[in-house]
């Protein structure tokens, strides 16, 4: 569903962000991106929607080679690529609706979407996925009045009002504390898997990826170290990926979630290939 041949970012200054990465992500998977600090990561997931211009490679979203795109492609290409913030990115002083249907403004006029005028498909879809991520009595909300998980519920809903393909989410957990971390990562899953999306998620809370990505890849410098199963991310990759650390420990947050936790987790991250 989406390929990356060769992806390099190198700055004006001479450093390189990333250095030659291939991947392939197929339909329906939820890939987690980890790293240390200064790795590439969020370079990567921008550079797959060109808000980061790659300085060579090619990426395939499908049949659509993304680099090539002039301006014109590249806003139509973008209606295929939900887009999930650490910092959320809403517009304060906008309600929660508003915020949520600023996501379909790609595919409204100029002057529908100056004077936030949708169709009322859009306002029902709206609804709909406000229901879903657990917000549809925050409607008329000003963003400004949420709490940081409503924050990235609404973030979720923005994106996924514009039917995408491929859901690319930076850091949803950052600024989370770690029962709504859970909750976020859990929703996210789900949604990826009710909508066949495929998803990657730049997150620095390794035992959050373990718990609900279906594959792992670990970046270091720009380049790709690990790409395997959450089970194979053992102490040995882990030093691969980040360098030498005491990591005893780093495996247990899942086994301590009740037996109902684990089998939600489980049903949210399980990978049906299309055959």
């Amino acid at each position: 569903m989406l390929r990356l041949e060769q992806i390099v970012k190198k700055y004006p200054t001479g450093d390189h962000a990333l250095r030659g990465v291939d991947l392939e992500v197929p339909e329906h998977q939820v890939m987690a991106l980890i790293g240390p600090s200064g790795a590439g990561k969020s370079t990567l997931i921008r550079c797959i929607n060109r808000l980061v211009e790659p300085t060579s490679g090619r990426i395939w979203l499908k049949d659509l080679e993304m680099v090539s795109l002039n301006a014109r492609e590249l806003r139509r290409a973008r209606r295929r690529i939900g887009m999930i913030f650490q910092e959320y990115a809403l517009v304060e002083r906008l309600t929660v609706m508003e915020n949520v249907l600023s996501g379909r403004l790609g595919y409204v006029g100029f002057w529908q979407s100056w004077f936030r005028r949708f169709p009322q498909t859009d306002i029902d879809h709206a609804f709909m996925l406000l229901d879903r991520v657990g917000l549809a009595e925050f409607a008329d909300k000003r963003a400004d009045a949420l709490s940081g998980g409503q924050r990235q519920r609404v973030g979720i809903a923005r994106a996924l009002i514009q039917q995408p393909d491929l859901l690319l989410v930076d850091e949803p957990t950052a600024s989370l504390d770690p029962k709504t971390s859970r909750q976020i990562m859990r929703l996210i899953t789900e949604l990826a898997r009710e909508r066949n999306l495929a998803v990657i998620i730049n997150i620095h809370d390794v035992p959050l990826a373990q718990m609900f990505a279906q594959r792992i890849v670990g970046l270091r410098q720009g380049t790709l170290v690990y790409d395997g199963t959450p089970e194979g991310l053992t102490a040995d990759r882990l030093t691969d990926i980040y360098g030498e650390e005491n990591w005893e420990g780093q495996f247990k947050a899942e086994e301590d979630l009740s037996t109902e936790e684990q089998a939600q987790i489980a049903d949210a991250r399980r990978f049906d290939p299309v055959v």
